[in-house]
């Protein structure tokens, strides 16, 4: 049985051997400039360009959608739109749509095990978008792990 591997390092360098999925997490709203995008701008453009053509074209870009690049020969990037806006609404509900994040994640599983890759996260959900560890792990279990997906979260 698979489980999520916890290790200190950069999730943009990932340690396995083989295809590897990067996944975090994109907001609904077309923004890219915060957090981990920007050690993901730092190391390849496309992803960036990508979802920024993909929010412009309107085709399908919304919440629980997800896009992959391919930037390197056995790596690419999912761009996980599971973030509502950008920051908490009058109620205070923070960014983070856990229901849109499940839904991507299965499209993850599944892209994962046709490619037959690993995949390599921060701790996704939990900066920026202000979601809560217990709550996107338990979707990681559910949607990956129980798929035999073998999962690495890299605390930087």
């Amino acid at each position: 049985m698979s489980k999520i591997n916890y290790i200190n390092g950069d999730a943009t360098a990932p340690k396995a051997i083989g295809n590897k999925i990067i996944v975090h997490i994109c907001n609904d709203i077309g923004g890219w400039g915060k957090g981990f995008v920007l050690a993901i701008s730092k190391r390849w453009q496309e992803p960036e360009s990508k979802y920024r053509e993909w929010f412009a074209s309107k085709e399908t870009f919304q919440l629980g959608e997800c896009q992959f690049i391919k930037v390197e020969q056995d790596i690419w990037i999912a761009n996980l739109i599971g973030q509502h806006k950008i920051y908490s609404d009058a109620n205070g509900i923070p960014p983070i749509r856990y229901e849109a994040v499940e839904i991507g994640l299965e499209k993850v599983a599944k892209f994962a095990q046709e490619l037959k890759a690993s995949i390599h996260m921060p701790r996704i959900g939990c900066g920026l978008a202000g979601g809560k560890w217990e709550k996107i792990e338990a979707i990681i279990q559910k949607t990956l792990v129980s798929n035999e997906v073998d999962v690495t979260v890299y605390d930087f």
